[in-house]
């Protein structure tokens, strides 16, 4: 049986399993019952009624949060000599190819996102095995596979997230940090329900926002009142 702090306990009898509480709440309540002493992150959880297995159901997109996430991302950049230079001035933790191809074959992945330039990725599609799963995949629906690598890394350092529903048709999300007031963290995370609502598919039958939980990296979970979305 799992062990359960006293803090943890006394953060269980703050939120009401059986109540759905507004965002504005949540964000709030988020802040309340997290007792650890770093700067946890507080992630998003939102169900959806699509089947990730149909093409046009595996929903997937991009959004800038307007207070950022908190977190400085770090970021490789894999592109020819000629664009070194550019991705370097605008702040890539590492630019290169060859070398951190053969890197990441080894297991290397010690990155928050990846952008590539169209030319290099022949040589990048053998990764995937790698990159898939981690969601590190760059992707032009993403906007990680472009030719403007100065651009792609001001989005991703300001703020930009990639989000992606999973096999049980669920996108989880970093909206934040404990340290953000209720004000940002709620409305960071209405941007990304927002960026969620217009992925909707045409092919999406009944309830599109299932559900919907909010909770930091050692909180319980916070049930957030979907039926406002679930008509959309």
């Amino acid at each position: 049986m799992a062990f359960i702090s006293k803090k943890r306990k006394v953060a269980d009898t703050k939120v009401d399993a059986n109540k759905s509480y507004s965002l504005k709440e949540a964000s709030a309540l988020v802040i309340q019952i997290t007792t650890c002493k770093f700067d946890a992150s507080v992630d998003l959880h939102i169900r959806l009624g699509v089947d990730p297995k149909k093409a046009d159901q595996a929903i997937r997109g991009t959004v800038t949060l307007p207070h950022g996430t908190g977190k400085t991302k770090k970021v490789l950049v894999l592109c020819t000599p000629d664009k070194v230079a550019e991705a370097t001035a605008a702040g890539a933790d590492y630019v290169g190819l060859d070398e951190y191809v053969t890197k990441i074959e080894g297991g290397w992945v010690d990155v928050d996102v990846i952008i590539a330039t169209p030319s290099v990725m022949p040589k990048i599609g053998k990764l995937g095995k790698v990159l898939g799963p981690r969601n590190l995949m760059p992707n032009p629906k993403t906007g990680t596979v472009t030719n403007d690598v100065a651009n792609a890394i001001n989005d991703v350092k300001g703020g930009k997230i990639a989000f992606k529903v999973d096999k049980v048709g669920i996108i989880h999300a970093s909206i934040g940090r404990v340290s953000f007031t209720p004000e940002k963290i709620a409305e960071n995370s209405q941007e990304l329900i927002n960026a969620i609502l217009k992925a909707k598919p045409s092919s999406a039958k009944g309830a599109y926002v299932r559900g919907i939980s909010m909770a930091s990296s050692m909180s319980p979970g916070i049930a957030i009142d979907a039926k406002g979305y679930a008509a959309h």
